[in-house]
């Protein structure tokens, strides 16, 4: 159940990610500068305020929604958003202060409504392991944000209106998967309950919260000390890191946050260890060897998606950020689950605030020493912080399980295939776009050959299991088309 509902989650956002760098080529393309930028920045303080509205109710439907014992707190979750989204007003002036004309501030505002809102939905939708509902309204989202997108440009090509589309991009997502997640939901305000549920989300909001924030204005940072012009090719290359490899851990950890909290309510302590030791192995070995291939091959990958102003920089950012996805992987969508199953909430917020402490101290040294590639360095060290924090933080909540063996295994098996791929780039004479296919197939084919020899994450067995499996179905198909 765990490699399906992983894969269909992993299916979906890559093909949501090809989507969302079509349309960076697009609307790179047909949008001026001014106006793509009114959009960017609008999109990110739409983040902030998404968060902020969606975060109140995440540890709620993970641990409520997710047992399917009958437990229904989707009426809770609506009458509670509903109530957040009346700071909408104040969200505005904020978006105000923070530099956005009157239109595209409430155009922001209206996207972090609707932002929140898919959100919330797709948790409801996939910790009841309705993995292909979840999938139908990510891709519709991509494919309604890209085709509104275009449709803008053509008409009337302004940042707000390029802001309200993906908007109603969200809204119509929404749509696709109401059904599965919304029918029979009835709404009823009580104060009791959504008084504890306020209590009960506070800390993870607020850490949420804050490391949207903090995502948002390290831009502003490094604009400040060095130049808005260094600030966007370092935007650049941070957002495609961000973009290509967040996506498969996420859909490693949807799968298997819904599931340890169900093993840990039905079958014990003890249970969910053994389930999370198998999790963080198959997290780490799908993480890893995407990380280390895509810092091996950055330059390539710059020179075939970005501009020519934008590729210098992004080659040489591009593999420290690689690396340090690595770091924020493992604690956002791993040690996190140790606070998640022990309630210890205020822990999410003691470890963002570590991590953005970390983060604005060693910026602020490394960008007035280093420039723009100190901003690099500076995430990473944040990262490694924010990593041996959460671990220290998880052995008084839940003790999550480290095999280490297991992923020094992993981490063998990556090493290998970075090495394999860098030798080869050393004597490839082609183009950029031929040399990632090229050096992509070889790094993949290198990994599933360790995964093959060294067994990383019973890939044997797996594989064994998924034929057996293929065996049964065609042989009771033969033996259906002979009766």
């Amino acid at each position: 159940m765990l490699i399906g509902q992983a894969s269909i989650n992993l299916l979906a956002n890559i093909l949501s990610a090809l989507l969302g760098l079509l349309s960076v080529f697009i609307f790179t393309r047909l949008f001026s500068p001014h106006d793509y930028g009114i959009y960017l920045l609008g999109a990110g303080f739409a983040s902030v305020f998404s968060t902020f509205l969606a975060g109140w109710f995440r540890n709620l439907i993970l641990s409520g929604h997710a047992r399917n014992d009958g437990t229904d707190v989707r009426g809770l979750v609506v009458s509670g958003f509903l109530i957040c989204c009346l700071a909408a007003p104040a969200a505005y002036g904020l978006g105000r202060l923070a530099g956005l004309d009157a239109i595209a501030a409430a155009a922001a505002v209206v996207l972090a409504v609707a932002v929140a809102l898919f959100e919330l939905t797709q948790d409801l939708v996939r910790v009841r392991l309705r993995a292909i509902t979840a999938m139908k309204a990510t891709l519709v989202r991509a494919v309604s944000a890209l085709c509104l997108g275009v449709s803008v440009a053509i008409f009337a090509p302004h940042g707000f209106l390029l802001l309200a589309s993906s908007a109603l991009a969200c809204l119509l997502a929404v749509l696709v998967q109401s059904r599965s997640a919304w029918r029979g939901t009835i709404v009823k305000f009580d104060s009791a309950r959504l008084l504890a549920a306020a209590k009960q989300g506070l800390p993870l909001t607020l850490s949420l919260t804050l490391l949207a924030i903090s995502s948002v204005t390290d831009r502003f940072v490094i604009a400040n000390l060095v130049g808005s012009a260094d600030a966007g090719r370092y935007i650049a290359g941070l957002d495609l890191v961000r973009q290509t490899l967040m996506m498969p851990a996420i859909s490693v950890a949807a799968a298997f946050f819904p599931l340890a909290v169900k093993i840990h309510a039905g079958q014990g302590r003890a249970a969910v260890r053994s389930h999370l030791g198998e999790c963080v192995e198959l997290l780490l070995s799908v993480t890893l060897p995407a990380c280390l291939g895509f810092a091996v091959i950055s330059s390539h990958i710059a020179n075939v998606v970005l501009g020519a102003d934008f590729r210098e920089m992004a080659a040489h950012t591009m593999p420290i950020l690689a690396v340090a996805v690595i770091f924020q992987i493992l604690t956002q969508q791993y040690l996190h689950a140790s606070f998640l199953l022990s309630g210890r909430n205020s822990f999410y917020l003691i470890n963002t605030a570590s991590i953005i402490a970390a983060n604005v101290i060693l910026s602020y040294a490394f960008v007035s020493e280093y420039g723009t590639l100190g901003a690099a360095w500076a995430r990473l060290g944040a990262d490694v912080f924010g990593f041996f924090c959460a671990l220290i933080l998880s052995r008084r909540a839940f003790p999550v399980p480290m095999p280490l063996r297991r992923l020094a295994l992993t981490m063998m098996a990556g090493l290998v295939m970075a090495l394999t791929v860098i030798t080869i780039d050393e004597g490839l004479h082609v183009s950029d776009l031929v040399a990632c296919i090229v050096l992509v197939s070889a790094g993949l084919a290198s990994y599933l050959a360790s995964c093959w020899l060294l067994d990383i994450s019973h890939a044997r067995r797996r594989l064994n299991f998924c034929l057996s499996s293929l065996r049964t179905r065609l042989a009771s198909v033969d033996a259906g088309s002979a009766t």
